[in-house]
């Protein structure tokens, strides 16, 4: 095994969006370093799409969470109220972080399921690579045509070990584009010109309540799965001549399931927002309490919907684990 097969670039590159995003506060120290380990574990894996696909989830849910970065993509008056809106949900929502300082839980809730799906793909296809060769060794060696190459076939072939490359690589699009679709739907909903209806009930309820949907926010949660789905489709079209052969179905598949995964994600995450996640109201504040959120010893607290089973990082795990699932199996 040569010098040049070690993982370098991903190694570096993982590093810097790392660094970079605890430099600007967009993640904090545990969040970084978490950060750094799923980066290098997803940019290591040879279909360089799925690392792509996280690179476009990073940067534009950090992006879409700062006014200034808003600038080029809204006009004027879209970009007013989504200042108005932050600022509403940072006076309604105890514990509200405009800025996006995610944690390493939070980071991993976003990212298990591509994590494992990366992993396998990798011990599975690619077992003389490092770092995966060190796990690979003794578990599984295969030959011929079930070694990846670049110019051998697409990744997301259904002809492949029985369709088993097709079902890894469509669970990552499922992980993020359900993820990067609940993130703009919770950050650009607010752009919508009526109130939040809560998913169960469809009556409205404060802005920031848990399970609370607006068209607006449907609508960024299908642009965050196209998104995803598009940036897979160019990724793997440059990448991979048996991929570009087959672009027109390649394209269909990724954009389409990937939008569908936008909005089935975020509408999972609301229901089990709207159910199983607390969502409790400060009545002398004005204002919904996070879930770490203590309230004041006199202070009046009311319970708008759903039991306390789930916290929000769960609640974020759960819907995006299961959304990869269902990509994954049913695409």
């Amino acid at each position: 095994m040569s010098w040049t097969s070690l993982p370098i670039l991903p190694f570096l590159f993982a590093l810097y969006l790392s660094v970079n995003g605890a430099r600007s506060r967009k993640l904090s120290p545990s969040g970084a370093v978490t950060a750094f380990l799923v980066g290098f574990a997803v940019m290591s894996t040879h279909v360089r799409a799925i690392g792509v696909s996280l690179v476009v989830f990073y940067l534009v849910g950090s992006k879409a969470t700062k006014r200034r970065s808003l600038h080029a993509l809204l006009p004027r008056q879209w970009l007013d109220k989504h200042t108005e809106g932050k600022q509403r949900k940072a006076q309604l929502e105890a514990g509200y972080q405009g800025s996006g300082y995610r944690t390493g839980w939070q980071v991993l809730c976003n990212s298990l399921a591509a994590v494992v799906a990366c992993v396998i793909w990798s011990v599975r296809f690619t077992p003389d690579v490092l770092p995966w060769s060190l796990f690979a060794r003794g578990l599984y060696a295969p030959r011929g045509p079930d070694v990846y190459h670049s110019d051998g076939w697409c990744p997301v072939s259904p002809a492949v070990a029985g369709g088993l490359s097709q079902t890894l690589v469509l669970a990552t699009l499922g992980q993020f584009a359900c993820c990067l679709g609940d993130t703009l739907a919770s950050e650009l909903g607010i752009l919508s010109s009526s109130p939040p209806i809560l998913i169960t009930t469809l009556k409205p309820v404060p802005a920031g309540t848990n399970g609370g949907i607006s068209l607006g926010g449907t609508i960024a949660s299908a642009i965050g799965g196209c998104i995803v789905g598009l940036a897979q489709f160019v990724s793997l079209v440059v990448e991979n001549s048996v991929c570009r052969a087959e672009w027109t179905s390649l394209l269909l598949t990724l954009v389409g399931w990937g939008t569908a995964a936008g909005i089935l994600g975020s509408m999972l995450d609301s229901f089990l927002g709207a159910t199983l996640q607390r969502t409790r109201y400060s009545t002398d504040e004005k204002r919904i309490l996070q879930d770490e959120s203590v309230p004041g010893k006199n202070e009046a607290i009311k319970v708008i919907s759903g039991i306390n089973v789930l916290t929000n990082n769960q609640v974020n795990l759960l819907s995006s684990v299961v959304t990869a699932l269902v990509v994954a199996g049913v695409a």
